[in-house]
């Protein structure tokens, strides 16, 4: 397993991220997106998690070195978030896996955080012939409205029951909206746990087994989609 970090065409532009890849060199691709802390540690460590089951893992940096600890900080990168720019940066991240990469197949599996899960949606939404999978972690963002209709990849959505930004009502409507368009979806809510229950950086709100729990679905759900 080795991580490092890259740059890939972005619509005329630049984009960069955080490479790693397996011991192999080659596998299914995967693209890890953020939370609003920007591309931090936690977030390559998932990366190397999945490269460590075989996946070639790729974090694009959607704030493009800007990283933060603080939350007044993060809500203010957040909401000045370029959708649009943010849409050309995990284009380019999914072409660059399938390509120089060295993802194997011709679709990636997309698994976001936070403002990430929304992303993560929405990249599904925007390169639907390139996504085969979507895991979204308690995701939102105000400025992120993916049009759900657009999705061909099944979805994969992780929830927690004390999130005080994505309530339960949050949660029916996402279910009902997938529900309704007829897209293909299992939603898990883990009662007990807080918003960011996964990043073991944030011993405040990290819980071990909902974590471990959440991660054997996600490698199950891609192995069925990607591979």
């Amino acid at each position: 397993m080795a991580g490092r970090d890259v740059e890939f065409a972005s619509n005329g532009g630049r984009g960069s991220g955080y490479l790693s890849t397996p011991p192999a060199g080659r596998g299914p691709g995967v693209v890890v997106v953020q939370e609003w802390w920007g591309l931090v540690p936690h977030i390559r460590d998932v990366a190397d998690r999945f490269a460590a089951e075989g996946y070639v893992a790729l974090a694009p940096d959607l704030f493009h070195g800007r990283t933060t600890r603080e939350p007044d900080e993060a809500a203010k990168l957040l909401m000045a978030l370029d959708v649009d720019q943010a849409a050309k940066d995990l284009r380019g991240a999914i072409e660059y896996l399938l390509g120089e990469g060295g993802a194997t197949g011709s679709k990636v599996a997309v698994i976001g955080f936070c403002m990430g899960g929304a992303l993560a949606v929405y990249a599904g939404t925007i390169a639907p012939d390139k996504v085969g999978a979507i895991a979204d972690f308690y995701g939102g963002h105000p400025k992120v409205q993916p049009d759900l209709a657009k999705l061909q990849a099944p979805v994969l959505g992780i929830f927690a029951g004390k999130d005080g930004f994505l309530n339960a009502e949050f949660v029916r409507n996402f279910e009902r909206q997938l529900t309704s368009l007829g897209k293909q979806h299992e939603i898990h809510v883990y009662p007990e746990a807080d918003h960011a229950f996964f990043n073991d950086h944030r011993p405040e709100v990290y819980r071990p087994d909902d974590a471990a729990d959440a991660w054997r679905r996600t490698l199950a759900f891609f192995k069925r989609h990607v591979g």
